[in-house]
């Protein structure tokens, strides 16, 4: 296992780029511990499998290096890296038994037959084949033969990381809940770098100790789920972390109080007068619907009942503001003001969190 430093990396499929939309990775540097689970979540296109690639040795990276310890293996093959990877849709060799799939990575390094025994049925009652290990790998389904890729991926102890790029697509969705549980299980117990390419937060945040969230070929937040959620860094973080996304709105922001469609909305932290596109978010947890009192005037569209809470879609001069309104807490059509908790709200710059100078008894 090791630490893996990406240092100054940025990678263009243009042979000669000229400006940074040239890039689908755009310049970064980042680490990932040793021994750590990372998930790396963004929408489609965003340069996700472009960065597990680059990691892997399947793509040489334009610019920077990579760095796995102190060793430069920026220029060095897959084979060398000591890499498992495990893609989004099933490799597996159609002509073997599921046991002998499973067995490949450990037959072809020459180890123990014992301790690859030992190994492959462990792995196989992790996946919940052992019941179909003489199978022949062509007579499964799609999603049996991921689970072998899976498994195949996971097999082998000694390797610097496992690289997972969404492969949980064809997986039915008892049986993701049921391997995202194993695989944290495997992590504690062996304690590999594991790195989980997915769009979906809930198998990200369920998964990783810490997210890296990706938009538009950057990587603009790096943190546990509990800190993209609380102080997402960016408004494309929360928007994609959390269900619904975060409200945003344009605002005029000086002092500890911003401006909103001519309403005075305190802040709980001071700033300076702010330029160019300036924004106010906040979780639809941390708003209060009330009646004829103060706040934001909107109009209720909709309410919908989720289970344990009720989502109310709300009009705002023409944007969509929600709320979160607990199980219990009773909610009307007729409601027609919302009140944003200050210490809640973030302050954003061209789409960047601007930190506020703390006041006292509050957080910034």
């Amino acid at each position: 296992m090791a630490r893996i430093h990406l240092s100054n990396l940025a990678h263009s499929y243009s042979a000669n780029p000229t400006s940074e939309a040239d890039y689908a990775l755009k310049r970064l540097d980042l680490v990932w511990d040793d021994g750590s689970a990372y998930a790396l979540l963004g929408p489609s296109g965003c340069g996700k499998t472009t960065l597990l690639n680059i990691i892997s040795g399947l793509i040489t990276p334009s610019e920077g290096k990579i760095l796995f310890g102190e060793e430069d293996v920026t220029h060095l093959p897959t084979a060398a890296r000591n890499i498992a990877q495990v893609f989004q849709f099933p490799v597996v060799y159609d002509t073997m038994t599921v046991r002998e799939n499973l067995a490949f990575p450990l037959v072809n390094r020459g180890a123990d037959r014992d301790y690859v025994r030992r190994r492959v049925e462990q792995i196989a009652d992790m996946i919940g084949m052992s019941d179909v290990l003489d199978r022949p790998a062509k007579r499964l389904t799609a999603d049996a033969k991921q689970k072998i890729s899976l498994g195949r991926g996971m097999v082998r102890e000694d390797v610097n990381a496992i690289l997972f790029d969404e492969p949980l697509t064809v997986i039915d969705p008892h049986m993701k809940w049921e391997l995202r549980t194993q695989l944290k299980a495997l992590h504690r117990e062996f304690g590999h770098t594991m790195i989980y390419v997915t769009h979906d937060q809930t198998e990200a945040l369920t998964f990783a100790d810490k997210v890296v969230v990706m938009y538009d070929g950057q990587v603009v937040q790096t943190g546990t789920p509990a800190e993209l959620f609380e102080r997402p860094a960016h408004t494309f973080v929360g928007y994609f972390i959390g269900s619904p996304g975060m409200n945003v709105l344009p605002a005029r922001v000086e002092g500890t109080s911003a401006m909103v469609e001519g309403v005075e909305i305190p802040l709980g932290a001071a700033y300076p007068a702010l330029s160019g596109k300036v924004e106010i978010g906040i979780r639809p947890e941390f708003v209060t619907l009330s009646k004829d009192g103060p706040g934001l005037p909107v109009r209720v569209e909709r309410i919908e009942d989720v289970g344990r809470h009720r989502i109310v879609r709300l009009a705002f001069f023409g944007r969509e503001i929600n709320v979160v309104v607990p199980e219990g807490v009773s909610v009307s059509k007729d409601m027609n003001r919302v009140v944003l908790e200050p210490e809640r709200i973030g302050v954003y710059v061209e789409d960047r969190l601007v930190e506020g100078q703390m006041m006292q008894g509050r957080a910034a």
